[in-house]
């Protein structure tokens, strides 16, 4: 028997439910779980062919398909290490990173493998086809002769699913290559190990009330781990049938999908749930009629059911929960939502931990937390007072990644003298190991008496702001506060709003929230941008490129 927890639980996932569907290209083909077993046979028998061996490194980019899973499983099993890769990424942050992991084979989809430049990536056996697996460019004969054998041996001899030749790498082993880009620096390789991954998926059976054959639709990237776990990972190991948008996911076609799927779980990040609050709830909530009607009692129990299902039915209606990760929540939205009862919950983690640090079930969930530490992983606050006093949020445990690839000064940093995960988030605990995030240390800034100020709770006011895409909070030389907004510019046409109207519309509104701020958080200026942040490919705001503008 194998003894890796992981590629046992896909051994038995595939054995359990091989006539059943595993993975859908949205409105296109579908795979059982026998076909992604077959696939996988061929994968393993062209690795082989190849020369690749245990702990060799395997990249794939693209949009979330049948074939990246197919890909990522198909890595694992054999015992070499999956590198993905973000597909927003740029030529040049794709070839340094193939090159920087030491990938010996890259997987891409025909639109990304249009943009790099395989002379860039010398160390490559070649590149594949995450259409049809086909040959997109080889560095040598050996590869063309390694996928005509392995075609033909998965031909003659088909895979055995009762006796299926996976590898058994050690809990310890990396399993996941995962490179990140934050918002300063460059993208660092996190190192994941099987056991990581493994005890990532036993929350899902643990918590989260799955069947076989439950569908779910993954439009997450799944290069970043909330999106490769959590609508990917866990459920094939459950027995579940995901569907891959396979496209941008775009709010109507996201919509129109969980309206088609009916997904059993859904995964949000924050601005999705943000922006469906602002603009198809909000403009209810505000016209004149309703606003009289909320002040009746019975009448208001009415308007916040006939939301709270109209909400529901967006989202397909038949979704256990909707666990929202990745950034923090808007308080107003996250209040509103408890308000209609809605079924959701807030989870927080990084890729260090691959993902999960903190998540509890909706019927558990505490308002503005993010959640309990979970199982195998254990919280401490780096304060005199951890209940009461913020300290940086730190954490160790199974989930905890083994460093970063090739870079031990960025682990050392990373890690304390005792063996702590030191996360950059700010917060406290409560007696029951709850989270509640403060900020990013990294973003605080010092208020004229030394008052930590929390730029992200000024700029969540001010993105509920009708006129307001997206803000930043920073200080000028003069340590006074300015936000830098980027006008929702639609909203305002609709309005008929030109640039003085906006400027004017905007600082109302300054005068409103600095009215419900400390004086040390009051904003002094606001400054208008033409243009959209700039973002990772995680898109998050490069905020290091805004902060030190208004300090000369």
């Amino acid at each position: 028997m194998i003894q890796n927890k992981l590629v046992n639980c896909l051994q038995e996932a595939i054995q359990k439910n091989r006539e059943f569907p595993a993975f859908t290209n949205y409105q296109k083909d579908t795979v059982t779980y026998a076909d992604v077993a077959q696939r996988i046979h061929w994968m393993h028998i062209l690795f082989k062919e190849l020369g690749i061996k245990k702990g060799d490194k395997v990249a794939v980019i693209g949009r979330n398909l049948n074939n990246w899973a197919i890909t990522y499983l198909g890595t694992i099993s054999y015992g070499a290490i999956i590198v993905p890769i973000l597909p927003d990424f740029n030529s040049s942050d794709i070839h340094h990173i193939v090159t920087h992991s030491d990938s010996k084979l890259l997987f891409a989809t025909e639109n990304i493998f249009n943009k790099i430049d395989d002379s860039k990536m010398k160390q490559l056996k070649g590149i594949l086809s995450l259409g049809e697996f086909e040959i997109l460019c080889s560095s040598c004969d050996k590869l063309e002769k390694a996928h005509k054998l392995a075609t033909e041996k998965a031909e003659n001899n088909p895979v055995d699913i009762d006796n299926l030749n996976f590898a058994d790498p050690k809990e310890n082993d990396i399993a996941v290559l995962s490179y990140t880009s934050g918002t300063s620096g460059f993208s660092k390789g996190v190192m994941l190990t099987y056991r990581c991954l493994h005890s990532n998926v036993q929350i899902g059976f643990d918590y989260i009330d799955f069947k076989p054959q439950d569908k779910v639709v993954s439009f997450l990237p799944l290069a970043h781990v909330f999106g490769c776990l959590f609508e990917f990972l866990t459920e094939f190991c459950i027995g579940c049938h995901v569907t891959f948008l396979s496209r941008v996911p775009t709010p109507q076609i996201i919509t129109k999908a969980f309206q088609d799927v009916k997904p059993r779980l859904i995964c949000l990040v924050p601005l999705i749930m943000e922006k469906i609050y602002k603009k198809r709830i909000l403009p209810v909530l505000e016209s004149r009629r309703v606003k009289l009607m909320l002040k009746i009692p019975l009448l208001e129990k009415k308007i916040y059911k006939k939301i709270r299902t109209s909400l529901i039915e967006t989202f397909g209606g038949n979704f256990i929960e909707v666990i929202i990760g990745g950034a923090a929540l808007n308080k107003e939205v996250e209040d509103f939502l408890k308000k209609i009862d809605f079924p959701f919950t807030v989870g927080y983690g990084m890729t260090e931990c691959g993902p999960l640090i903190s998540y509890s079930p909706t019927t558990k969930f505490r308002s503005h937390s993010c959640g309990k530490v979970v199982d195998r992983m254990q919280v401490r606050i780096d304060s005199k007072d951890p209940y009461n006093i913020v300290g940086e949020i730190q954490v160790k445990g199974d989930n905890v990644m083994n460093g970063y690839y090739k870079n031990p000064e960025a682990t050392a940093e990373a890690m304390t003298e005792d063996g702590w995960l030191k996360t950059g988030d700010l917060g406290v605990v409560d007696a029951d190991d709850v989270i509640y995030i403060r900020g990013r240390s990294k973003n605080m800034l010092l208020g004229p008496s030394g008052q930590n100020i929390y730029p992200e709770e000024i700029e969540a006011a001010l993105n509920n702001m009708p006129f307001v895409q997206e803000s930043i909070v920073t200080d000028d030389k003069d340590h006074k506060l300015i936000a830098l907004i980027y006008p929702d510019y639609e909203a305002c046409d609709a309005e008929g709003l030109n640039k003085d109207e906006i400027q004017q519309a905007l600082d109302k509104d300054k005068q409103i929230i600095n009215k419900s701020m400390p004086a040390y958080m009051q904003i002094s200026r606001i400054i208008l941008f033409p243009e959209e942040f700039k973002k990772t490919p995680k898109r998050n705001i490069k905020r290091y490129l805004y902060t030190n503008l208004y300090h000369e």
